[in-house]
């Protein structure tokens, strides 16, 4: 069994703070999460002491979002250094733990290759072991000066394509501080538009079958105050049709060389509506989530997750003593899966279709936004010239 454990968080913290950090305990250093399955119900910690608690994490959904997985793998990687763990073993349990996002690869690597310079240096198990946590600890503040300037790239766009403010936003699946080191990706777009007094209006897809809208997208835009409206995912097109949505922002897991994306399955349902309504579809994503070594769309490896997810009711973990908002017990976990099992919603045996993303061609993407800039249109070329001018992004 990974050795994790949980603790429930006293008194309110600040919005969206505390998803992921490092601690030094007695006993040794330790991750800590923020425990999404269990978002909005509880806000509770989890602490993972090794690195096969973390995989556990990132596989149940503990843990998500393309950013912060690759800060999440970097600092596992210093976790297994810091505790005498095989570091390579380490590695490879990590990046291996979701295939779609790249960003927890990179994480990795990066993270992998700051140890083996150390060691490659002389440094010893201790000095080789802090040299891994400085690069996790630049990484965490590289992608929190990314999500800073995302936002603000994001909405210098959005005024640009929408004149006049009072911006009508639409976004999938969740993209804020729970997916990131600081404060997101198309969310931190969201938010600098609500700091400005030009969001009207946040439209929350649900983001089924695990509700990350329902649950934690609209979780981060209470606690900051904003305007919203959750919708179920298969009324969008209604929300269309009646000219509600004024822009799409979305994040990616993956962006492929020739500007595809991969994101939350839901996403390219929305890219060919928002085409057909002549509505921008716009992709935030720090340039770590662009992988040059995919040559386009079919080339992107789609997780395909549990059919449980589907058949059954999602139900965010809590104590035994918790009861939901008709006072009755609220059901609790499963050990399988997500975390998120509750009552069954079809047949004993149903087969169900579940893949975790789904893949939006280049054509129907208006813009890219990234801490270095927009790519628009969305080209090759367009990549290719972004990965050159980044620094973290290079082109093999």
């Amino acid at each position: 069994m990974a050795d994790q454990y949980e603790q429930t968080l006293d008194g309110e913290q600040p919005p969206g703070t505390g998803a992921l950090r490092w601690d030094e305990l007695p006993e040794g250093p330790v991750l800590v999460l923020l425990d999404q399955r269990r978002l909005p119900v509880e806000e509770a910690e989890l602490v993972c002491t090794d690195v096969p608690a973390l995989v556990d994490a990132i596989r149940t959904l503990a843990v998500r979002g393309a950013p912060l997985l690759g800060i999440a793998g970097a600092y596992g990687v210093a976790l297994a250094a810091a505790r005498g763990y095989d570091v390579a073993e380490a590695a490879a349990l990590l990046e291996g733990a979701r295939p779609t996002a790249v960003n927890l690869g990179y994480g990795v690597r990066r993270a992998a290759g700051a140890y083996e310079a150390a060691v490659g240096r002389g440094a010893d198990g201790p000095q080789a072991a802090a040299a891994v946590l400085a690069e996790a600890r630049q990484l965490h503040r590289e992608d929190a000066e990314a999500s800073d300037r995302m936002a603000r790239h994001g909405l210098v766009l959005l005024d640009e394509l929408l004149p006049g403010g009072s911006h009508r936003i639409l976004t999938h699946c969740n993209t804020g501080r729970l997916v990131s080191g600081g404060e997101g990706t198309a969310f931190a777009v969201a938010l600098a538009a609500h700091r400005e007094g030009r969001l009207r209006k946040l439209w929350v897809d649900e983001t089924r079958p695990l509700l990350q809208g329902a649950r934690l997208t609209a979780y981060e835009a209470a606690r900051n105050g904003m305007a919203y409206t959750l919708l179920t995912d298969n009324a969008a097109g209604s929300l269309f049709a009646a000219g509600e949505v004024d822009a799409v922002l979305i994040g990616a897991d993956r962006i492929a060389a020739d500007g595809s994306v991969a994101n939350k399955v839901g996403s390219y349902p929305l890219a060919v509506l928002a085409r057909y309504h002549h509505v921008p579809f716009i992709v935030v994503a720090p340039t770590t989530t662009v992988d040059p070594s995919t040559p386009d769309g079919a080339s992107i490896e789609v997780e395909q997750r549990s059919g449980q997810e589907v058949t059954e009711l999602p139900a965010p973990p809590v104590p035994a003593t918790v009861t939901g908002v008709t006072g009755l017990p609220v059901p609790r976990a499963t050990e399988a899966g997500s975390g998120l099992s509750g009552p069954p919603v079809a047949p004993v045996g149903t087969q169900a279709y579940n893949p975790a993303f789904d893949v939006t061609p280049p054509e129907l993407v208006t813009a890219i936004v990234t801490e270095e800039g927009v790519v628009s249109p969305v080209t090759g070329a367009g990549i290719a010239e972004l990965c050159a001018r980044s620094r973290q992004v290079t082109i093999s």
